[in-house]
């Protein structure tokens, strides 16, 4: 893929799975930005949007990226607690549900603009229900119903988000 945008059909909840290992092994691939010599470092770590209809397949598509990159045990959806952390030895991944916010002043009471280190993987569901309070994507996702399924649309916002899903493969075989 060398385009910074894409948009693909996902027939059933196997598909969805397989586009949340895809994305995790395309970011392990891909590297942390803000590792030291990179020169697209924005010292942030990465932030992954996913947006879409309720039951369209955000949080199964992070349940499996979460897994995909080494999560074990009980991964919670954050519908009620808004933000659930999974330290993987030296990062950390975020997830974040946004759907139950009221706005950008809720969201920056969560705090989310601390959470953007180096050494952070943010995962954020719903969120443009926060705002200007939530940071801005490296790769947005959108899932919506489709006749066949489901279909994503991803478009990458900054280079690193490019080099992301440049390295995007998806086998749902």
């Amino acid at each position: 893929m060398s385009d910074s945008a894409f948009e693909f059909t996902l027939p059933d909840v196997d598909a969805t799975d397989a586009l949340g290992r895809g994305l995790a092994e395309s970011f392990l691939r891909a590297g942390m930005p803000g590792r030291p010599g990179d020169p697209e470092a924005h010292g942030h770590g990465a932030v992954l949007h996913l947006q879409g209809e309720l039951g369209a397949g955000k949080s199964t598509c992070a349940r499996s990226l979460l897994r995909a990159l080494g999560v074990t045990g009980l991964i919670r959806s954050p519908t009620f607690t808004l933000v659930e952390s999974y330290p993987l030895g030296a990062m950390t991944c975020v997830h974040v549900d946004l759907y139950r916010v009221a706005g950008a002043a809720q969201v920056d009471e969560l705090g989310l603009r601390d959470m953007l280190r180096p050494d952070r993987l943010l995962l954020i569901e719903w969120p443009e229900k926060g705002g200007n309070a939530v940071p801005a994507a490296d790769v947005e996702l959108r899932l919506d119903y489709a006749p066949a399924g489901r279909v994503v649309h991803g478009v990458a916002r900054t280079p690193y988000g490019r080099t992301w899903l440049d390295n995007l493969r998806i086998d749902t075989r």
